[in-house]
């Protein structure tokens, strides 16, 4: 039997946190949490407006993936979720002491990831918020999470993660 595992999809806005997690979810026939769907519509809106959420801001979020993590544990499903989890700390509290989570961490270059959100329609996020969310960003070591280059199309990042023989990406912000 394959234990439980969570596997959380980080990164900052345009990483493709959102299409690789859905895809690996169908890919190892797990259900796919968006931590996007879970923030509070004072978030949604702060952020539409192009100011960036802060700590009290992203706890309530943070509390609601929490939220969804515990309730496919009780039940032993596993789980994949899409995060930022931009900071060392939220990270830490989306463990909670649980052995059964793993980070994936979607690096990319500021230019590929700028290009990414100029393309994008019909999300709350303001694509001026992405210096704010690279400056927040703590980036986790290679003993934290998965690094992962998203340079490649979606398909093959999701195999690199399945097989976890991705290579550290040489990607900066």
């Amino acid at each position: 039997m394959i234990p439980r595992m969570i596997t959380i999809v980080m990164g900052v806005s345009g990483s493709g946190k959102s299409t690789i997690g859905q895809d690996l979810a169908t890919r190892l026939g797990q259900p796919f949490v968006d931590g996007d769907d879970l923030h509070p519509q004072a978030n949604r809106d702060k952020m539409a407006r192009g100011m960036p959420l802060d700590d009290s801001d992203r706890q309530p979020w943070l509390d609601a993936i929490v939220g969804a993590m515990d309730a496919h544990r009780a039940v032993g499903q596993s789980l994949v979720v899409a995060c930022s989890a931009l900071k060392k700390h939220y990270r830490d509290f989306l463990r909670s002491g649980h052995d059964d989570v793993r980070f994936v961490y979607l690096r990319a270059p500021r230019a590929l990831l700028a290009e990414r959100l100029g393309h994008r329609a019909g999300h709350f996020f303001d694509p001026a918020l992405l210096d704010s969310q690279l400056a927040t960003l703590e980036e986790p070591g290679e003993d934290e999470a998965l690094r992962v280059d998203v340079g490649p199309p979606p398909a093959d990042v999701v195999e690199c993660i399945i097989r976890a023989e991705c290579k550290d990406s040489p990607a900066t912000p």
